[in-house]
């Protein structure tokens, strides 16, 4: 393959990527939600002023829930049209999909409540 082919296949695919995340902005009020408390997250981190440990930590539990919540809607949707009628099994698959994001959202609370509340306790 010609390097300007794969170049062009590579855009095409990083495109792709932007139009997923584009559907999931337009289509998920989950989605404005994290955006939400990304923003208050890295406005807190700003504030306290964090250290570059304390930042990738954050960072990580700010993508993780937003890969996360991805992921889910996109099992969510699949299986919408796998299974368009209600099912136990599909009914299975959504709530552990779902429960991902649960756990991602939690672990976040807690990477925060880490970083922050002895911040908040100090006054610094």
């Amino acid at each position: 393959m010609a390097l300007s082919a794969y170049i062009r296949k590579r855009q095409r695919s990083l495109g792709y990527a932007w139009q997923g995340l584009r559907t999931f902005w337009k289509t998920e009020p989950h989605a404005r939600v994290h955006a939400i408390a990304a923003v208050i997250a890295i406005a807190a981190g700003c504030l306290f002023q964090l250290n570059k440990n304390e930042w990738k930590w954050l960072l990580i539990a700010i993508f993780l829930v937003w890969i996360t919540e991805i992921l889910n809607t996109a099992i969510e949707r699949l299986a919408d049209v796998v299974s368009p009628g209600y099912t136990v099994a599909i009914k299975h698959v959504k709530d552990m999909a779902a429960a991902a994001v649960l756990l991602s959202a939690v672990f976040a609370v807690v990477i925060a409540l880490i970083i922050f509340l002895p911040k908040i306790i100090s006054g610094s």
